[in-house]
């Protein structure tokens, strides 16, 4: 079977309609999301899957809904009135939504909405499930379905599997807040792309995962549990064309016939948007009323048409605004109204496309004010419709919108004269910069189009597959796995190099609590009494803390990345006649950054020092560690020694010695048939590029190294030594 895309929303771009006979009725939707994928998911065999709209049909009423939807290459999630309820209505219009637009007062942390979360969210992974196979491309949208990319990498390992948030992504200080945020990331992450509108979305969320859950990220790719994920942003666009040229339509030109009494010879603001907090509508009718108050002579001149299209009038706070908006818009036009103008035309209903098409043509002033938006693709349908090019666009800083349309007068929505003052310049302006001003934006918003939203992103989900897929290549193979294991157990002579941390033991925030456990223990016990085998545990840890960690074992040792050798039971020796005159200096400045980010401290070792800052607060942490990699090497420029930065450790050692000239030092002592060695960071890769090319070298973890192969995890390394093991027996 060929491969799909299936794209996955709350709702499908189809909404069904009970009638009052009991018949059905479809009735597209003319949203950006739906315009932007009709010409994906209709092709071929992709699907788009979704809430229908409706709840509580009978199977009979299931069974034609599904039928008819199927002929349009949709398929739906039957919901109860229950789950609308608890699921949409509650967890995410009650919590997800107030939290994620800063509105920490209006969120509501139940557990049992949380539940309805969850259940609903498996119930869409289990739709998907009976149509999609292990090849497929799956594409989830927005805040509803969080945790259904997770849901789907567990039963579809292989997937291709993308997420975009249309709404904003709060900052880490907001999303703690939310008491199930560690599942909601680990959601999330089961994608292979996350896309944002804005690289401020982006950024937070980065920040949370490492704070969260301790992931850390590289230019917007992360390693969750070894598998790589990409994190950016797509900026949505709109239907340019579409806009354009309805603008310009017989149908368009007869609404704007239509409407000409209530546009007449006045100025015209135009204010369009759903009914929400997030909005910042009353806001804005607030200002207006400052601004006819300030300048009266606009009293009579210029109206605010304000659209407001219901939108969840049955959540208590969308009520009450609802309230309040009427009541601020009586009050306004009871204010200034004369016998022959009203300052606002109030509408709490939906415009038909060509009624919003007239209005955006025809209208002097956009006034788009949110005080928290994704992206807000109203301002971008003005813009597409001015094809005079007249009119000016007010913008809240707050939409993601405004990072691309800098031509518009941008605005802090919370600043009421702020408004004022950009309502009389938009009123004011020349119509020649008028006219520059929207041609730049127009240039931006026509190249940047729905259409090429989508072809961006699913240009970089491929590129993202394909990382992993050569990151994939790399892991060892079960065949070559095979043959090494009869290299193993055919050699007379094998020398075995393993580092400790990372590698044999996972990291811990306190570094001395990770010795040995009793599975290593056995492990290292099999491996050793094998007489064939040589042993050298090579770390940077000091060499008093592995010599106890391995008294009774019969092992060598390499100490401090090399510094310090041990041959059996011998005395430790130094690999080069070094001295530590310069770490009283260097310990200074790491004595200063630990009193400058709590939770660091300093690890002195014989001849090389260590910063630790893995119980440090992530961000600050890794703030503070680039800092000082920077003042380090400006500071050793001349010293012969060399900064290394490892899992949260910045680490300073003399450059006359490292990893893989100690282990030359192993190798000169005898000849090997068999020469194996595993690692994880930056210093064992001395140790891979010195060991003979026909050694057997395992970086652990995914990444470029180089090593021969890679493992993925300290388990997978424990697996392979058991397996060593083994073969003997």
């Amino acid at each position: 079977m060929a491969k799909k895309t299936i794209i996955v929303s709350n709702r499908l771009p189809v909404t069904v309609n009970k009638n009052p006979d009991d018949t059905l009725s479809f009735h597209p939707s003319s949203g950006g999301l739906a315009t932007g994928l009709s010409t994906t998911y209709k092709q071929g065999g992709n699907l788009w899957i979704g809430w229908p709209g409706t709840y509580d049909h009978s199977k009979k009423e299931q069974e034609h809904i599904s039928n008819e939807l199927k002929k349009d290459n949709m398929a739906p999630v039957f919901l109860t009135k229950n789950e609308v309820k608890k699921f949409y209505e509650g967890y995410s219009n009650k919590t997800l939504w107030p939290l994620f637009h800063y509105f920490t007062e209006y969120a509501s942390y139940e557990l049992d909405l949380w539940d309805a979360y969850v259940h609903v969210n498996q119930l869409f992974c289990n739709a998907i499930l009976d149509h999609a196979e292990p090849e497929d491309t799956i594409w989830v949208h927005d805040y509803q379905l969080l945790l259904l990319p997770g849901m789907l990498r567990e039963a579809l390992p292989d997937a291709t599997i993308g997420f975009f948030q249309h709404i904003p992504f709060p900052s880490y200080e907001i999303f703690r807040l939310l008491p199930w945020r560690k599942e909601t990331l680990e959601g999330v992450l089961g994608a292979d792309l996350i896309g944002f509108h804005t690289y401020d979305d982006m950024r937070h969320f980065l920040s949370s995962i490492n704070r969260l859950l301790g992931y850390d990220s590289s230019l917007g790719l992360v390693k969750v549990k070894n598998r790589l994920v990409s994190v950016d942003a797509f900026p949505m666009g709109i239907d340019y064309d579409k806009f354009e040229q309805a603008a310009d339509s017989e149908k368009t030109k007869q609404k704007i016939i239509a409407y000409s009494d209530l546009l007449s010879k006045n100025k015209s603001i135009l204010s369009i948007d759903r009914l929400d907090y997030s909005k910042g509508i009353k806001h804005r009718l607030l200002s207006f009323d400052k601004f006819l108050s300030r300048y009266p002579e606009y009293q009579g001149v210029v109206s605010l048409i304000l659209l407001v299209v219901p939108s969840r009038d049955k959540v208590d706070q969308y009520q009450h605004l609802k309230e309040e908006i009427d009541t601020l818009v009586g009050k306004i036009n009871g204010k200034y109204s004369r016998m022959n103008w009203s300052p606002i035309h109030y509408f709490y209903r939906s415009f038909s496309f060509e009624g919003l098409s007239a209005l955006y043509k025809t209208s002097d002033v956009a006034l788009v004010t949110p005080l928290r938006d994704g992206m807000n693709l109203v301002c971008k349908e003005y813009v597409a419709s001015k094809t005079d090019q007249q009119g000016v666009l007010i913008l809240s800083e707050m939409a993601g919108a405004a990072k691309e349309l800098s031509e518009a007068i941008l605005i802090n929505p919370n600043d009421e004269n702020q408004i004022v003052d950009a309502l009389y310049t938009a009123l004011t302006m020349p119509e020649e910069e008028q006219r520059i001003r929207m041609k730049e934006m127009q240039k931006k918003v026509r190249r940047y189009n729905v259409h090429r939203w989508v072809e961006i992103f699913m240009n970089q989900l491929d590129n993202i597959k394909e990382r992993q897929t050569a990151m994939n290549m790399r892991l060892l193979p079960a065949k070559s796995q095979k043959r090494m294991l009869e290299k193993y157990t055919n050699a007379q002579n094998r020398i075995i190099f393993l580092d400790y941390d990372g590698t044999l033991k996972g990291f811990a925030a306190d570094p001395q609590s990770v010795s040995p456990d009793q599975e290593l223990k056995e492990i290292m016990t099999n491996l050793t009494s094998d007489p064939k085998n040589r042993v050298v545990i090579i770390s940077g840890r000091d060499k008093e803390t592995l010599e106890a960690w391995f008294e009774g074992f019969k092992v060598d040792i390499i100490a401090e990345h090399g510094i310090w050798l041990r041959r059996g039971t011998t005395d430790f020796e130094m690999i080069e006649n070094l001295n530590s005159d310069w770490k009283s200096k260097i310990s200074r400045m790491l004595d200063r950054y630990v009193d400058r980010t709590p939770g660091s401290f300093v690890e002195e070792k014989a001849f090389s020092i260590a910063w630790h800052y893995r119980k440090a607060d992530a961000d600050f942490g890794d703030l503070r560690a680039r800092e000082l990699v920077g003042n380090l090497n400006y500071l050793v420029s001349n010293m012969n020694l060399q900064v290394m930065h490892g899992n949260k450790v910045v680490e300073v050692k003399s450059q006359e010695v490292n990893k893989g000239k100690a282990a030359l030092k192993f190798l000169s002592d005898d000849t090997y048939d068999f020469v194996f060695a595993a690692g994880d960071d930056v210093t064992d890769e001395d140790t891979f590029l010195a060991l003979p090319k026909k050694s057997y070298t395992i970086k652990v973890g995914l990444g470029a190294s180089a090593a021969r192969y890679n493992l993925k995890t300290v388990s997978d390394v424990r697996q392979l030594l058991t397996d060593f093991n083994n073969t003997d027996k």
